[in-house]
């Protein structure tokens, strides 16, 4: 480590003693600006972006951030609670009865938290499901405080 060096950190540490001390006996200590020290704006520019009020176009570039990222989706058919011993028991062609009934809205959840409700559709050969009901996120957070 250079002399310089080592004198500016002793310089470090002799200023951050000194207020130490000051804060313990209850005086201020006023640090002498450097040229290297930046105005507390600059500084707080640099470190934090500024909020953008609702409405001014800044929340578009934040929301970009977040389309691609991928999640799970799930549609639910119904649930059951079966012992080990039954599930050793299954073979091709059981049947397993559902909590839910036939004719019973489908849920759709995102990530394991119920968005939507819908029926079961078949779209060239393939099973799909038409949204009936979008759960508000006033719902989701009711569900939520409910778990």
């Amino acid at each position: 480590m250079s002399a310089e060096n080592q004198d500016a950190m002793a310089d470090e540490w002799a200023a951050a003693l000194e207020q130490q001390a000051a804060a313990e006996s209850g005086t201020a200590v006023v640090d002498e600006p450097t040229e290297s020290a930046l105005p507390a704006q600059q500084v707080q520019a640099t470190l934090f972006k500024p909020f953008a009020a609702p409405g001014q176009g800044g929340g578009n570039n934040d929301i970009e951030m977040i389309l691609d990222i991928p999640v799970q989706l799930t549609v639910e058919l119904g649930r059951t609670r079966i012992p080990i011993k039954h599930i050793l028991q299954l073979a091709q062609g059981s049947v397993i009865e559902l909590d839910a009934l036939a004719g019973e809205p489908m849920d759709v959840l995102v990530n394991g938290c119920l968005i939507a409700q819908g029926e079961v559709v078949v779209v060239n050969d393939k099973f799909g499901i038409r949204l009936t009901d979008i759960v508000t996120p006033s719902e989701r957070m009711k569900r939520l405080n409910r778990h």
